[in-house]
């Protein structure tokens, strides 16, 4: 098994984060790319003390990048996942 640390990276404070957050009780969340729905689950209530009813998740993939040079480099895909809290369970977004 994972470490809960391993698997979620850091929460996202987006504007589209913050109203999920205030009307609809989800919080945006970047996760390990190989992490499961039941991995994630388990880490983000290990971590902030809550019950998730229900986990989705979407892969995200790096855009290229060039800089002044004929090489182009490319930015690393990533893994957002979209967590629904119980209600009356909330997370603190400082």
């Amino acid at each position: 098994m994972k470490e809960s640390g391993m698997i979620v990276i850091k929460m996202q404070l987006t504007e589209k984060g913050s109203i999920l957050a205030e009307k609809e009780n989800k919080y945006l969340f970047q996760v390990a790319p190989s992490a499961n729905k039941i991995e994630i689950r388990r880490a983000i209530e290990d971590l902030y003390s809550v019950t998730v009813v229900k986990v989705n998740t979407m892969n995200y993939l790096g855009k290229k990048k060039r800089e002044r040079t004929i090489k182009f480099g490319k930015r690393s895909d990533w893994k957002r996942a979209v967590v629904t809290l119980k209600e009356g369970d909330s997370i603190d977004l400082t």
